[in-house]
């Protein structure tokens, strides 16, 4: 049975930084794609950052790249999402998630999702 545990959300404010962690079970990191998630009250859940199966390669959506960094740890089966410089704008529910194929880019593809944890930047 897989699991996804997302930990590490919080309320700070704006400029400060975060770590979140995706702890997985029941899959192997690298068979998968691997991504964050994210969803705002109202809107619909956006791809944030992705490191992929093959290489462990990185992708990011263009509002997050230079603050944000996606990274595993195959010894511990977690995937995390250090972020820096937060902005109001990053506020979401961040959600982890694993795909075995297709575009990482693109929610449909994953096959496996976390419960959600909830980030909160104030201005």
């Amino acid at each position: 049975q897989v699991q996804l545990v997302e930990s590490g959300g919080g309320l700070l404010q704006a400029g400060g930084s975060l770590r979140l962690s995706c702890a997985a079970s029941g899959l192997t990191l690298s068979s998968y794609n691997m991504a964050w998630f994210r969803q705002a009250p109202g809107n619909e859940r956006d791809f944030v950052a992705g490191v992929l199966r093959s290489f462990g390669s990185t992708i990011y959506t263009d509002s997050v790249k230079g603050r944000f960094t996606i990274s595993r740890d195959a010894a511990k089966n977690t995937v995390y999402l250090q972020m820096n410089s937060l902005k109001p704008e990053d506020t979401a529910v961040y959600y982890c998630a694993a795909s075995s194929g297709g575009s990482a880019y693109n929610r449909r593809n994953y096959d496996y999702w976390g419960q959600g944890t909830q980030v909160t930047v104030s201005s």
